[in-house]
């Protein structure tokens, strides 16, 4: 059974919005931090968005004020909606969780393809 799960990515048009999400299993226990991850075919993977269990968020320069994260602490889910998004966007997206362990988990990324 997956401990992520991981929708919404796609391929959309610059200047386009797409929404992912990512429901983490109830196996994982208490969850803190939660957040989005990509990498660009020949790039560093880098941290787009994270979001504390309390709400308190952080970004990426390159993506302040045109991504937003939230979280759903029901529902063990995070979102990340983007908009005006740029071909320089296009990359592999995972979901991130940090659970009050300490241990971290990842998603099998989804793909968001940004054309112009």
């Amino acid at each position: 059974q997956a401990q992520l799960v991981e929708s919404g990515g796609g391929l959309v048009q610059a200047g386009g919005s797409l929404r992912l999400s990512c429901a983490a299993s109830r196996s994982l226990g208490s969850i803190n931090a939660m957040g989005w991850y990509r990498q660009a075919p020949g790039k560093q993977r880098e941290l787009v968005a994270s979001i504390t269990r309390s709400g308190t968020t952080n970004y990426a320069d390159s993506v302040k004020g045109r991504f937003t994260t939230s979280r759903d602490n029901a529902k063990n889910t995070v979102y990340l909606q983007m908009s005006d998004l740029k071909p320089g966007d296009t990359a592999v997206y995972s979901c991130w969780v940090r659970s009050t362990l300490y241990l971290d988990y990842w998603g099998q990324g989804t793909q968001v393809t940004v054309s112009s």
